[in-house]
């Protein structure tokens, strides 16, 4: 199993009181390291204002964050934890993961889901429409997407997003195409979305054992269409209370989560933004635990 760590940015208040620059220049820093102890992947949380109560404190946006982390790392891959439909024009989405793989040397890595965060959307002027209208503007992404990472120009009509004739060149660097990621814990829309377009399912939070439940259903959902399961990569952002206690009770998590089957998972280590040995530790119950670690 891999683990990909996620970067702290002040999204849940680990930079709260900092310096901007400060706290980018930690960022930075725990980026490489994470690529030095052979974590498999860096993240970003899609989100511009703090959790849970929004605050006047640093949350740094994702996509310039990890474009700029791109520039910064060597090997590891990059991606968005993940990114909301909601919040930019599919087709730009399209645009932006596609330069973003070009700069990085072909590591990105196209992670989308629906939105939740209701105080974001109306801060922002984006509204908050509801579940189904959020769920089908989803939907509509990953036609957009997938026709514009693939050769030639793109044309689809949605009832939410569409694209005209519409040129994407670079497509990136990866062949056939940048992977794409559906995230969300929604057995009926979301994994059957996951079927249909994606490389790979991220489940949000899910326990070891809620993820051997979700994994016949998962399974059924690539049935329905005639997709062989093996082929839809399963990953879990195990969240922050998982990031402690420290030692053999992570390890054995960790160990947990493989044993069930999970190609990867993800975490943010709030620690590492102000503790230098956080993220080695963390490192240290990987490898206690059989991860792969590319060191």
């Amino acid at each position: 199993m891999r683990v990909g760590i996620i970067v702290p940015q002040g999204w849940t208040g680990e930079y709260d009181g900092w310096d901007a620059t400060r706290a980018w220049a930690r960022s930075v820093a725990v980026a490489h390291e994470a690529e030095a102890l052979g974590f498999d992947s860096l993240w970003l949380f899609d989100h511009v204002q703090t959790e849970p109560v929004p605050t006047d404190e640093i949350t740094f946006e994702a996509f310039v964050g990890l474009s700029a982390l791109a520039v910064e790392t060597a090997r590891v891959r990059l991606g968005h934890l993940v990114l909301c439909a909601g919040y930019r024009n599919p087709a730009l989405v399209a645009k932006m993961i596609a330069t973003l793989d070009v700069v990085s040397g072909g590591r990105a890595e196209l992670a989308l889901g629906a939105g939740w965060k209701q105080d974001e959307y109306e801060a922002y002027g984006w509204g908050f429409p509801p579940l189904r209208e959020r769920m089908a503007l989803l939907e509509d992404t990953l036609e957009i997407v997938t026709r514009m990472l693939a050769p030639g120009h793109a044309t689809y009509e949605g009832s939410q997003a569409s694209v005209r004739d519409a040129i994407n060149v670079p497509t990136g660097v990866q062949q056939p195409r940048i992977p794409i990621m559906v995230g969300g814990n929604g057995p009926n829309r979301t994994w059957r979305l996951a079927a249909r377009f994606a490389d790979e399912l991220n489940l949000d939070w899910l326990s070891p054992a809620e993820v051997a439940a979700a994994r016949p259903v998962i399974a059924s959902r690539c049935e329905e269409i005639g997709r062989d399961p093996g082929t839809l990569r399963l990953s879990v952002n195990i969240g922050r209370p998982h990031s402690a206690p420290e030692g053999a009770v992570r390890a054995d998590l960790l160990k947990r989560y493989a044993d069930t089957g999970v190609d990867r998972v993800m975490t943010l280590i709030a620690a590492s933004a102000d503790d230098e040995g956080a993220l080695e530790r963390f490192a240290e119950d990987c490898l206690a635990a059989g991860c792969d670690l590319d060191a």
